[in-house]
């Protein structure tokens, strides 16, 4: 997710149980012209094992170009988004525009594979909006072309995150595709995680809004698959977020993390009782120290 999955938030993450995690999107355009910054946003946490790179494009060159150079970074997949639904990705062609032209979604799978031995694979909606629903044949056209696997998020791009997941095209999805499908949407607790595998019979779930704030999901899915249930207290989300603080500060600089990190807290302190106003306390904090004395202040320390 871009502005969300760097480095400090994937390392927490994994050190929570997540089995691969992605780093921020990027364009494949940005990267076909030679974008220094754009590739920073792939850099790895110090022992970072498993992650998957994520492109958005339009186009078979750059994408090719993009994945020639991303191939140097030996990712452990290489992902092609056809879902995001933000403006100036749909304005570019990209993102959910994909899923109006499956054969297309076939051409930059192939001009992707043609880049490298890494597996390729693809990100998909249900389509444009309830009247072109397309998830099958672009997820048709993507395994032809040599996808190793694909991932849907069963809403359509016009439901944004409105409304609800729709788990069955999951179950359709995994019947018409011979390739492991991962299931996506809705996925903001362990036992959410847990349905969604039993009732679709995907081969894997992708958490993305539920780990804002709660890289302990993966946790607690581990330990309900393991017959266990954990739940984290407001100290162990707090002490965990002015430690994602002080990472984003030793990689970005302090009055860059401070500002990027408010957004983080909103999250960590989501239905915390308290949270209103340890939020508005935040809003106004721009050095560590002043996180850390708010933080302690709250929790009575």
């Amino acid at each position: 997710m871009a502005g969300y999955t760097d480095a400090p938030f994937r390392a927490l993450c994994a050190e929570q149980g997540a089995a691969l995690c992605y780093a921020e999107m990027v364009s494949a355009e940005a990267i076909h012209r030679g974008s220094d910054r754009t590739l920073r946003l792939l850099d790895r946490f110090p022992g970072e094992r498993h992650i998957g790179h994520q492109i958005f494009a339009s186009n078979a060159a750059a994408a090719a170009s993009a994945v020639h150079a991303i191939h140097r970074l030996a990712p452990t997949v290489i992902d092609l988004n056809c879902g995001c639904s933000v403006p100036k990705v749909l304005k570019g062609g990209c993102g959910a525009a994909l899923l109006a032209d499956p054969p297309l979604v076939g051409r930059l799978v192939r001009s992707m594979r043609d880049e490298t031995d890494l597996p390729v694979t693809v990100k998909l909606r249900l389509g444009w909006d309830e009247r072109s629903i397309t998830f099958l044949d672009c997820a048709g056209e993507a395994v032809r072309a040599g996808a190793a696997a694909v991932a849907l998020h069963p809403r359509t791009r016009s439901q944004g995150f409105g409304g609800t997941a729709r788990r069955s095209a999951l179950a359709e999805l995994k019947a018409a595709v011979a390739v492991p499908v991962f299931g996506s949407g809705d996925l903001f607790t362990a036992a959410d995680a847990l349905a969604m595998a039993d009732e679709t019979g995907v081969d894997a779930v992708m958490i993305a809004r539920g780990a804002l704030g709660n890289p302990f999901i993966f946790a607690e899915i581990r330990a309900l698959l393991e017959g266990r249930n954990l739940r984290v207290g407001a100290r162990e989300r707090l002490e965990t977020a002015l430690r994602h603080l002080a990472a984003e500060a030793g990689a970005k600089g302090e009055p860059v993390a401070c500002r990027e990190m408010r957004k983080h807290f909103v999250a960590y302190t989501k239905g915390m009782p308290g949270g209103a106003e340890l939020r508005q306390a935040i809003v106004h904090a721009s050095t560590v120290a002043r996180y850390r004395e708010v933080v302690e202040q709250f929790l009575g320390t």
